[in-house]
């Protein structure tokens, strides 16, 4: 079995899923008690978080970087950066180390793709929605139609991934409000739905959607045990 490096604590409160969907599928694999071989290095999100809304992503891409040496000189086989928004700066973190970095929109794209889905909405972080790194891959790379909510609804969407689930505050009025937008968008043709930022998952479910969900933690979580198990 391979070590997996983590990269988390962007925020800390989806970093715990990956630890335990790793472990889980892990164990359902090998059995008995075995569980993952993986090293964590957390970052302080306060810092992370006030580079991003400044636009200082080399910035973040050097601290990155450097955790992600951390990683690799510690032992890791792979590195998982929990995060999609971060992705932004995976180029420079891929530069900076010899291993492999497991993209999450790959992972995703391959998931929504084995499923036959082409036309698929995208909820995330302003960065993530509206700026291409992650967009584009999805389009130009695996072949997906992207699409993503109205301005309004990026800008409550983006506030209640930063105000409230990154800091584990899960509102009920909140999940109505992100079933209403994916309710618009399937209704503007998008036929699934990409949990594009880790944290949405801890308060969207498929209950409250009328198309399939992509879990982005899940998925990424989950290839990345697949991997250490190859």
């Amino acid at each position: 079995m391979k070590t997996i490096g983590l990269l988390g604590g962007m925020s800390w409160e989806s970093t715990i899923p990956y630890y335990q969907i790793i472990n889980r599928t892990v164990n359902a694999h090998l059995g008995g008690l075995h569980s993952a071989k993986i090293l964590l290095h957390s970052v302080d999100f306060h810092e992370i978080e006030q580079l991003q809304h400044a636009g200082a992503w080399d910035k973040t891409g050097g601290i990155l970087a450097q955790a992600a040496q951390s990683l690799q000189a510690a032992g890791a086989d792979c590195l998982v950066l929990c995060t999609n928004t971060m992705h932004r700066v995976a180029d420079a973190i891929q530069r900076a180390i010899e291993i492999p970095l497991l993209h999450i929109a790959d992972a995703v794209a391959n998931n929504v793709r084995d499923s036959g889905i082409r036309g698929i909405g995208l909820l995330g972080t302003k960065f993530t929605m509206e700026q291409a790194f992650y967009r584009d891959r999805l389009s130009d790379m695996h072949g997906l139609t992207v699409l993503i909510p109205d301005k309004h609804q990026r800008e409550a969407i983006h506030r209640v991934i930063y105000e409230e689930l990154c800091a584990g505050n899960i509102k009920n009025e909140s999940r109505a409000q992100f079933a209403e937008i994916i309710r618009d968008l399937a209704g503007r043709g998008a036929e699934g739905m990409i949990l594009g930022c880790t944290e949405i998952s801890l308060l969207v479910k498929q209950e409250d959607s009328p198309v399939p969900l992509f879990d982005t933690t899940e998925i990424h979580a989950r290839g990345a045990a697949l991997w250490a198990l190859s």
